[in-house]
């Protein structure tokens, strides 16, 4: 990989901390994250490289929320089993495909990621009674770790709608759980990623080492999920990336 100018690096940082403080909080800050990394080293590697700055992140986020006991085990040991396997293989699906596929299906997510993050949760930290059951829990998870295998944008989102008023769980250990599971499947794609040439380590661990400081900052800070002014930026963000990504 080509050597990155100090501006390159000074804008993978800063995007890693703030996608790593909205993700720990709702989920979404991909959107963030991605446009810059596919800027600097391209689609297929941005989507490789950005699951160094995930893991790092969540690495951070887990020890924030265990901290707090929001990390419920009896929930997450079952969950990983059908998480992993549907992430390896979305995540072998994406290693096939094309930088122009790759960079059109980022644009299409950062739209729909930014799009999901208006919805209000209205009642989700109420503890609604769980709608999921076997096998059907197994069989969101294998859908929600597939998507976050694929393309990763915006899979805090779905990994929250299916704990939240899916299980049952509030919003704090619902998170504390989506964090965990994401730090239990990304050590089994990004191998993935690695052998097929789409990880550049440079631009991933900058992103990276920024989301964890803002991870830290998250869980620490328990900033209320879905902030009005997050929700907006997300949404601005989104649609120029979108439109830089399908037409410049």
């Amino acid at each position: 990989m080509a050597a990155m100018s100090i501006w390159a690096m000074v804008a993978l940082f800063t995007a890693g901390i703030a996608a790593g403080f909205i993700n720990t909080v709702a989920g979404g800050g991909s959107v963030i994250t991605i446009p810059v990394l596919v800027e600097i080293v391209g689609a297929t590697a941005a989507n490789g490289s950005v699951r160094i700055a995930i893991l790092l992140q969540n690495i951070s986020g887990v020890f924030g929320y265990a901290r707090k006991g929001a990390v419920l085990w009896s929930v997450v040991v079952p969950l990983l089993v059908p998480t992993v396997v549907g992430a390896v293989g979305g995540a072998w699906l994406a290693t096939q495909l094309s930088p122009d596929a790759i960079k059109r299906v980022f644009a299409f997510a950062v739209v729909m990621v930014a799009l999901s993050v208006l919805i209000k949760p209205t009642g989700w930290d109420e503890r609604p009674e769980p709608r999921l059951r076997q096998p059907w829990t197994s069989l969101a998870f294998v859908g929600v770790g597939f998507y976050g295998g694929f393309v990763q944008a915006g899979v805090g989102f779905l990994f929250l709608a299916a704990l939240v008023p899916g299980l049952g769980l509030g919003l704090v250990k619902g998170n504390g759980v989506k964090v965990t599971l994401l730090l239990g499947y990304l050590p089994f794609v990004l191998p993935l990623f690695i052998s097929a040439d789409q990880v550049d380590w440079a631009a991933g661990g900058l992103a990276g080492l920024g989301a964890m400081i803002g991870a830290l900052l998250a869980s620490t800070l328990a900033v209320k999920k879905g902030a009005g002014w997050i929700r907006w930026v997300l949404v601005i963000a989104a649609v120029a990336a979108a439109v830089r990504m399908l037409f410049f």
